[in-house]
């Protein structure tokens, strides 16, 4: 279960953003703990009020609980984990709010905490609190038997090809995964040993040498953005030079960028705009399918909830009824029958609390795994579009060839599923090469 926490201040804009019902498909107000209100925002405010006599800036703790995207959680895993976090971080008996949100099949929960000490009126402190929670959160996976990311192990091994900031930025621009970018240098330096073979090799998947000014060789894509080909390709900028002795007879980026600008723009644009048009049709009938579930689930749980509120307040009466009045309940008091009366009621009650929440939950799990199957058509269809963007670059590079009279005919590429196979296993064999043993540096934080 991946944690995720902040201290923070301004109650109103906290509680605004956990009921915000646009951006979450359903959202529910699960626990209030410790609060004179009976609503999120007055609770939120509440604490704010408080913390007005210290000199506390961030008087609320603010933490996410999201579980494995394939995995049905429980509240009482959530209940559980919330409470491990106030044991390790000292929050126990603070006022405190759960909130749930549900989006795109997926349930994960917020825990906020006033830190303010009403007692001392003081603030608790908080030291390493990221530490503490991924203590807890690699204990949650442990325990439930999740498979654990691997940067929960290694930092290292939380992104297979260690992106800096920079790099993952400029790839997210060009609208591919960065991982596939990068592993594309690096299977093209590795399948080419010479000058001719490395320019192919780019050249087949749309990219371009260039002289760089400070940088040396660089690579330009068919939107002309520039790569350093050293740094993505993950070797030494020595060994480029030696793999392109010749290259002061590159072109530069700018005579570069208007050869790529006078072949591929016309042609690339009008592909790509042919793509999101068809996409853009499928869309509204999946968003509409998406909207009827999401207001027939609505009505289902609000009719529940009314449901469950008529027999609770049914079951109630009928609890009171039980109860003695006058002299009958004087004497039952002092016989003691009065007290057997009230404890029975009080298991009762609590029986009922829980028949009530097994069925919302029974409910909830039922809208969850219907809301899947549609994400699932939702996630193919992103699938599709995105493979079809990525695979305009290699059509691209064969138009190009033909016109430069490299090929004797035009060979679209029409083997996309099996090319993408090959570029997963191109991602496999980095992710193996980039991963070390644990020692010296070894870092287990995220």
């Amino acid at each position: 279960m991946i944690l995720k926490a902040s201290q923070r201040a301004n109650a109103a804009n906290l509680s605004r953003h956990l009921l915000n019902a646009k951006d979450n498909e359903h959202v529910e107000l699960h626990d209030l703990r410790g609060f004179m209100a009976d609503d999120l925002d007055g609770a939120l405010k509440e604490a704010e009020c408080i913390a007005r006599g210290t000199r506390c800036q961030q008087f609320l703790f603010s933490i996410s609980l999201s579980p494995p995207q394939d995995q049905d959680v429980s509240i009482e895993t959530f209940e559980t984990a919330i409470a491990m976090i106030e044991q390790k971080l000292g929050l126990e008996d603070q006022p405190r709010a759960i909130v749930f949100h549900e989006k795109d099949g997926r349930r994960h929960c917020h825990a906020v905490w006033s830190r303010i000490d009403a007692q001392e009126m003081k603030a608790i402190n908080l030291p390493f609190f990221k530490n503490r929670l991924m203590e807890i959160s690699r204990e949650l996976y442990l325990e439930h038997g999740w498979d654990m990311p691997h940067g929960m192990i290694d930092r290292a091994l939380r992104n297979p090809l260690n992106f800096s900031r920079a790099e993952y930025q400029q790839a997210k621009r060009l609208g591919s995964d960065p991982r596939l970018v990068k592993a594309l240098f690096q299977e093209a330096w590795q399948r080419s040993d010479n000058p001719d073979s490395l320019k192919a090799a780019l050249a087949e998947k749309g990219f371009y040498l260039a002289r760089g000014d400070r940088r040396g060789v660089v690579v330009l894509d068919y939107r002309g953005d520039v790569y350093a080909l050293a740094r993505w390709a993950g070797v030494k900028t020595k060994e480029v030079k030696e793999r392109l002795p010749d290259a002061d007879k590159l072109p530069s980026v700018q005579e570069r960028s208007a050869e790529i600008a006078g072949l591929m723009r016309d042609r690339l644009k009008g592909f790509e705009a042919e793509i999101k048009t068809a996409h853009a049709k499928q869309r509204p009938s999946i968003e509409f399918r998406r909207k009827q579930m999401v207001d027939r689930q609505r009505v289902e749980r609000r009719e529940l909830t009314e449901r469950h509120e008529r027999r609770r307040d049914q079951e109630n009466a009928v609890r009171a009824a039980r109860l003695p009045k006058g002299v009958r309940g004087l004497w039952s008091r002092l016989t003691g029958s009065y007290s057997r009366i009230r404890a029975q009621n009080e298991l009762e009650t609590w029986r009922s609390h829980l028949r009530d929440r097994e069925e919302r939950e029974n409910m909830i799990v039922r809208q969850l795994d219907e809301r899947r199957h549609l994400q699932l058509s939702i996630r193919k269809q992103r699938e599709t579009f995105a493979r079809e963007l990525f695979g305009i670059r290699q059509d691209i590079a064969t138009y190009l060839r033909m016109q430069r009279g490299e090929l004797p005919a035009l060979e679209l590429t029409d083997e996309r599923p099996r090319q993408s196979k090959n570029n997963d296993k191109t991602r496999d064999r980095s992710r193996r090469k980039d991963r070390r043993p644990d020692g010296p540096g070894f870092d287990p934080d995220l």
